[in-house]
């Protein structure tokens, strides 16, 4: 090892829900967030061509809306300590019912930050892959 070790800053991105921080990211390999969603507020209704992830809720009271098509959607509750996979495909939308934080693991391939396809979103980003 020829890099000595060191302390990077996490990248902040701020959201119209709240924000997430970026703190590993490992080029077509695998990316870590936290998710920080204000109470009321949600995310879109997505689904991703190739990310793979799976969250799990640190704190607050969440809902998952999640199926194969936007007519099959079911809502999951989702409590503190439990954890939900999405693969690709998936639809799936997160409701933060309190104020919450959210752990996500995911997949990084090449052009995993575009890799969102939105089919609703109460912050008119439909149709977009912005932040």
């Amino acid at each position: 090892m020829t890099e000595r070790p060191s302390a990077e800053p996490v990248e902040r991105v701020d959201k119209p829900w709240g924000h997430e921080e970026i703190f590993a990211i490992v080029e077509g390999s695998y990316v870590g967030k936290t998710l920080h969603v204000a109470g009321g507020e949600s995310l879109s209704l997505q689904w991703h061509h190739e990310k793979d992830e799976t969250l799990t809720v640190l704190s607050g009271e969440v809902e998952f809306d999640l199926g194969m098509s936007e007519d099959d959607l079911r809502t999951v509750p989702v409590a503190p300590g439990e954890a939900v996979h999405v693969p690709p495909r998936l639809l799936h939308r997160i409701r933060a019912l309190s104020d919450a934080v959210l752990i996500e693991a995911s997949t990084a391939a090449p052009g995993w930050r575009e890799d969102v396809v939105r089919l609703e979103d109460r912050y008119g980003r439909s149709g977009t892959q912005a932040p």
